[in-house]
């Protein structure tokens, strides 16, 4: 399953193959598709992520955001699209701030190239069996 954060883009889990030398691994790892306006992403080298069709996408689910922090759902709605719209505003006047998700990595922009590193707890709490290989993938 994937969730689709309006303006900016979709976070997902993939399931991919790796071939080992004596056996072979499916681990799942996270991925990012950026979704953003591309006048903000002027002079911006994006990596090119693509989420699987078949992964079902959602969208944000403000409400049960606002029971993990105990803001009515349309204020934490108000507060990720503000988040989303000043975060692009600073891309399209060159500024390069570090967007941090809580648990999940940070999207930064490094020498042009914006990117998603997700944090190692977030891959290893997604793949228990194999998660140096997801680590390693990621």
């Amino acid at each position: 399953q994937g969730v689709l954060v309006p303006g900016l883009g979709t976070f997902a889990v993939v399931h991919e193959q790796v071939n080992g030398t004596e056996e072979v691994y499916v681990v799942r790892r996270p991925v990012f598709q950026l979704d953003m306006d591309l006048s903000c992403l002027q002079g911006l080298v994006l990596p090119t992520v693509m989420i699987p069709g078949d992964i079902e996408i959602m969208p944000l689910d403000y409400w049960w955001l606002s029971q993990t922090n105990s803001l009515p759902p349309d204020m934490v709605r108000g507060c990720v699209e503000e988040t989303v719209l000043l975060y692009s505003l600073q891309l399209r006047t060159r500024q390069r701030p570090a967007f941090t998700f809580e648990n999940v990595g940070i999207l930064s922009c490094q020498d042009n190239v914006l990117c998603m590193q997700f944090h190692c707890s977030c891959i290893a709490g997604l793949e228990s069996r194999d998660s140096w290989v997801a680590l390693l993938l990621t």
